[in-house]
């Protein structure tokens, strides 16, 4: 490594004793080391699962969670697990806006509908979309920059057998599925992605707006939506959404120049519905962070080679170490460098691995079990199952 590099290294290893993963101070089951939150294993409706955590940003941007038990605010269910990933960009603030309110969302159209289906998560992410636009309109006057941060968002409900992914942006949901006849895990993704490095991405930009020939632009060799933002759709990024929020006192490299009738982002997610099998053994959830390191097939190859115990940690674990490799430093070394300008090594990086017991996931989901919630550095399990 080029000798100024390190000594521009050297002055970041020093420890900051703010410099941790924020957590919920009910974070009875994870644990922290350094810019590593981890929670190495637990048991949801369905099996077991096992998450992690690493920071890069100064301030945390990914937010993640496992909701398991009640999936609708009558104690008579239906009963699952909710899986969400939520890869924030600009800041926190809206990763954390759905890390609050999408489950909550969730709970309130399945209590209406009396069911899950597409439509009760559809109707979830457009409530919460609508309900981080009003968070923008109140800030607007004293914080306008608001308006351009926003966040990925990738959601998976497991009910009566069946998973449901939703998808904003460039996270992934990766299945492990046994083949019986070779032995071996198969990867399959799950989720579709929403990033105009894709190619079939970019032609749907451009069948959306047919008048716009700068829809995407290739800007220092990466493809951006008006050569500011890669993915195409999202929760928040209003300043891409709504005209009046595309204008001063916004910092002018996020103001376009010719003003615009229609979102240009959309907050539509993908859904796809898969009816689990007995084969399907396990789903990985992760922000981009650990894809940009990772091959899906090698993340399940983790996954199925090694023990349950930890196996998100060892995927986080896994990526930091290809990203150490791919600047020709220490793993030992990576690990030292502080929040911040660790962001220049690699992304914030969240992972869920939920493992699925095929006898518990073909179960009525009018058994009843215990809500348990974990959020990307706490958990709280509550004594008795009330409805909230």
């Amino acid at each position: 490594m080029p000798s100024g590099l390190m000594n521009f290294l050297r002055a970041c290893f020093q420890p900051r004793a703010d410099g941790l993963v924020h957590t919920s101070s009910s974070d009875s089951g994870g644990r922290q080391d350094g810019l590593l939150w981890y929670k190495d294993t637990g048991q949801h409706v369905n099996g077991e699962f096992s998450m992690a955590v690493v920071q890069a940003n100064n301030l945390l941007e990914d937010q993640s969670q496992i909701e398991s038990g009640c999936l609708s605010l009558q104690d008579s269910g239906p009963y699952g697990t909710f899986i969400g990933i939520y890869d924030g960009h600009g800041g926190p603030e809206t990763s954390r806006f759905i890390n609050e309110h999408l489950f909550q969302n969730l709970k309130r159209f399945t209590s209406e509908h009396q069911s899950m289906s597409v439509e009760v998560i559809r109707k979830a992410f457009q409530a919460t979309e609508e309900g981080f636009l009003s968070v923008v309109t109140r800030q607007w006057p004293t914080k306008p920059q608001i308006a351009a941060v926003g966040s990925c968002c990738l959601v998976g409900v497991i009910c009566s057998g069946t998973l449901y992914v939703a998808n904003l942006g460039d996270s992934r949901a990766v299945l492990g599925r046994l083949v019986r006849s070779t032995g071996e895990v198969l990867a399959i993704q799950l989720s579709a992605e929403h990033n105009v490095s894709i190619e079939s991405v970019r032609q749907e930009m451009q069948s959306l707006h047919p008048d716009d020939s700068q829809i995407v632009v290739l800007k220092h060799n990466v493809w951006r939506v008006k050569g500011l933002i890669q993915i195409s759709r999202s929760i928040g990024d209003v300043y891409l959404k709504k005209s009046e929020f595309n204008r001063e006192p916004l910092y002018a490299k996020f103001r376009l120049r010719e003003p615009f009738g229609k979102p240009i982002l959309s907050a539509d997610p993908a859904i796809s519905v898969h009816h689990l099998q007995p084969d399907d053994q396990f789903i990985i959830f992760a922000s981009d962070g650990l894809w940009e390191h990772l091959s899906n097939q090698g993340a399940v190859d983790i996954v199925q080679n090694h023990p349950r115990n930890g196996i998100a940690r060892r995927l986080v674990k896994t990526a930091l170490q290809e990203a150490a490799k791919k600047r020709e430093m220490r793993y030992s070394d990576l690990k030292k460098i502080d929040r911040g300008v660790r962001r220049h090594f690699h992304d914030d990086i969240s992972v869920a691995v939920v493992f699925l017991d095929s006898n518990l996931v073909s179960r009525a989901s009018s058994v009843k079990s215990p809500n348990i919630s974990v959020k990307g550095g706490g958990i709280s399990l509550p004594t008795k199952t009330t409805p909230t």
